[in-house]
């Protein structure tokens, strides 16, 4: 399943984001829960970080593409908040052998981690990087 890149938001840093809203996987993925910043391993999905898409992989046909060079790409490991590009991001996700995907129901105006880890309704984990 494609998913329009307005819906997403890169995010970079030493465990880099990826925040998907509206997505198909949503209630597939495994609520989250981390309100002292220890994000889980996303269990049986991973994530293919590359320049023009990344796919999102999980168990059986769920899934889904997003069109990663026309997805916006925000900040480094400070601030979240400096623009950036998507082979950066793709550096990160390398470096750090997959990225943290989060699905909300909407972007949200301001990146506070500590609010969304700690929502109750953000979905997702750590996923692995394929090769």
């Amino acid at each position: 399943m494609l998913l329009d890149p307005e819906n997403t938001l890169f995010v970079r840093g030493a465990t880099p984001v990826l925040l998907l809203a509206d997505a198909p996987v949503h209630d597939a993925l495994p609520l989250l829960t981390a309100p002292d910043g220890a994000v889980p391993l996303c269990e049986g999905w991973s994530i293919v970080p590359r320049l023009t898409l990344c796919v999102v992989d999980g168990p059986g046909d769920h899934g889904l593409v997003v069109p990663a060079l026309a997805a916006p790409v925000v900040g480094g490991a400070d601030d979240g908040t400096a623009s950036s590009g998507m082979d950066d991001w793709c550096a990160d996700a390398e470096q750090a052998g997959g990225a943290l995907v989060l699905s909300l129901d909407q972007l949200p105006e301001v990146l506070d981690w500590s609010t969304l880890l700690s929502s109750g309704t953000a979905r997702g984990g750590f996923m692995p990087a394929l090769a």
